[in-house]
């Protein structure tokens, strides 16, 4: 590829529809999050640059949950009285004071903005597919075919840190198949953890298959290396280039290290950038690897520290839906985190604290893949295709509904028996919470409808917020303090604000379902639950799901306050954005 072959999806026409899209979420989101309070003038919003002179106009219709859905067509930017083009970043200049980005953060936030208005661009280059088209065209089809990403976060595709060919070879929509770099990482400074049953060697050949294990056992041995002395440790090509290679170079140097090429198999990434679904082998693990990339408020790396308990955690929460019966009857599943590997860099340790990235430039885990637990007939969609909209205006759940003949309060019901269900059970039963966005959960359908849910990411995100439960010693980081007042913002924030709130104004803007009769459907749900567990009255009267409100928690704030570390994961609630509250759409059901 030439030096400019790289760029050609940067063009004019491409530029200015991926500016006003930004735009629209931008006052859509943060007028959501009252960063921005939008005057009605004329039948239409006006919102106000800080110079009082620029102003921003659209129409929108408001939803449930405060949600804007603003027309992308209807906005126009002007000063004092002359119209300006759509700049995206233009606007946060022009809205710095308002939004609270500090001159520290401005720079880099925009420059995270450009890498979502890039890669939006590169979307708009790919071939129109509509989204019937899309939920039947298979597994990871549906994976790169996603084009909004996380759909709070305005800027949520930054990626700083990759080049633009970078970019074209291992961003998840680019869909270019990659091989992982493989390191042996000697055992003094290294530690493989695996669940229940798993052996090293054992593991580490299935994986990768005999030949390349032999390929590299003898690639050490020519070195004068007894291969039993060392560990092989997947790296993202990324991270060997631009880190490890250089910021390991004592390691290295030193034979605690060596690199031994990539592996033969071939790998898509995922939505989450630094996970990989195994191409070649597709019922093999996800790889995951540590990223030390700037992406939508943290540096993507993994601790090895961490890492060291995360089979354990995963063994545990098995356990505990093997052995809950309502779990089970709902067809729950998570695809586990079988093994880990962590390096520890004992200087960069001594220099720094806990937060540091440093400590996460070099470890790596192995997560079930869900396509070897298919039944006959079923199909695998991230849970984030539902919200996916194509060039015409019409969602994948739209496509589902469709394609599965029921009516669609029908549709919807078996979607949350699947995916909410179990989460109001985990809550209420165990004080147990997840992580449970679109791109943490995979749908097992069969002709469109939803059959079951699986649940992933799981050690990083789980969290027991009860304070006194018992827990196995390896398992009890996972033990989190939160305030009683807050607990519940693990449903009403992360389902209800951050996931519902979008399919249900998706599906009333297609005239598919009416937002009432979505709210309805959810508080039925919930209170189908609710009736056939008498045994936690005490628990739903506590944790009242039918409360008139709930505290908003906001998303862009926390990015625009500190976008390299928005939250520390030990303590979720210590940096929480609460900004007023939100009328509970159930509450009236």
């Amino acid at each position: 590829m030439s030096l400019a072959d790289a760029v050609t999806h940067l063009s004019p026409e491409r530029w200015e529809k991926a500016n006003r899209l930004l735009v629209r979420k931008a006052l859509a989101e943060f007028a959501h999050e009252r960063l921005i309070t939008p005057e009605e003038q004329d039948g239409r919003y006006v919102v106000r640059g800080d110079d009082g002179l620029t102003a921003y106009r659209f129409t929108a219709v408001r939803r449930a949950l405060d949600h804007w859905q603003v027309d992308a067509g209807s906005i126009t930017r002007t000063r004092d009285g002359v119209e300006l083009p759509l700049e995206a970043l233009d606007f946060f200049i022009e809205l710095q004071k308002t939004l609270g980005l500090s001159d520290a953060i401005l720079p880099v936030y925009l420059e995270e903005i450009s890498s979502t208005l890039s890669s939006t661009c590169f979307k708009l280059t790919k071939p129109p597919i509509t989204s019937a088209e899309l939920v039947r065209s298979g597994f990871q089809a549906i994976e790169t075919g996603m084009t909004e990403g996380h759909p709070c976060f305005v800027a949520n595709n930054g990626r700083l840190g990759f080049a633009v060919h970078e970019y074209l070879s291992y961003a998840p929509e680019t869909a270019s198949p990659v091989r992982l770099v493989w390191l042996a990482a000697h055992r003094s400074r290294a530690a493989f953890t695996a669940g229940v049953g798993i052996a090293y060697e054992s593991f580490v050949r299935e994986e990768l298959g005999e030949e390349t294990v032999d390929r590299f056992d003898r690639m050490l041995r020519e070195r004068n290396l007894d291969p039993s002395d060392y560990l092989l440790i997947p790296v993202h090509p990324w991270q060997w280039w631009n880190k490890l290679s250089v910021t390991f170079a004592a390691e290295i140097a030193r034979g605690n290290l060596v690199c031994l090429g990539e592996g033969d198999d071939e790998y898509l990434a995922q939505q989450s950038i630094r996970t990989f679904f195994n191409r070649s082998h597709p019922e093999k693990h996800y790889v995951k690897t540590a990223l030390s990339v700037l992406n939508m408020g943290f540096m993507r790396g993994l601790s090895a520290a961490y890492m060291e308990a995360t089979p354990a955690i995963n063994d545990w929460l098995a356990q505990l839906i093997d052995n809950d019966p309502v779990l089970r009857a709902s067809g729950l599943s998570i695809i586990r985190e079988r093994a880990a590997v962590g390096y520890r860099h004992l200087e960069y340790e001594a220099a720094t604290d806990r937060y540091s990235p440093y400590r996460k430039m070099l470890a790596a885990l192995w997560r079930e893949s869900p396509v070897s637990s298919l039944r006959d007939g079923e199909s695998l969609a991230t849970m984030a295709a539902l919200l996916h909209v194509d060039h015409e205006g019409r969602s994948a759940a739209g496509a589902l509904i469709g394609q599965s003949g029921l009516r669609p309060a029908e549709w919807l019901r078996a979607y949350l028996e699947a995916y909410y269900t179990p989460l109001l059970h985990c809550f209420y039963a165990y004080d147990l919470v997840f992580m449970p966005h679109g791109e943490n959960t995979i749908l097992v359908l069969r002709d469109g409808v939803v059959q079951r849910a699986v649940y992933k990411d799981i050690a990083e995100e789980i969290a027991v917020l009860d304070p006194d439960a018992v827990l196995p010693p390896e398992v009890r980081r996972i033990r989190v303090e939160v305030p009683d007042d807050t607990k519940l913002l693990s449903v009403f924030t992360d389902v209800f604000d951050c996931f519902f709130r979008f399919l249900a104004a998706g599906l009333a803007d297609e005239g598919i379902l009416e937002e009432d009769d979505f709210w309805r459907t959810v508080a039925e749900v919930t209170r189908a639950y609710q009736a056939a567990h008498p045994e936690l009255a005490d628990r739903f009267r506590r944790y009242d799901l039918f409360a008139p409100e709930f505290a908003l928690s906001c998303l862009n704030r926390l990015q625009l306050r500190d976008n390299k570390q928005m939250v520390d994961l030990a303590d979720p609630s210590g940096a929480l954005q609460l900004i007023g509250t939100l009328e509970n759409p159930v509450a009236g059901f």
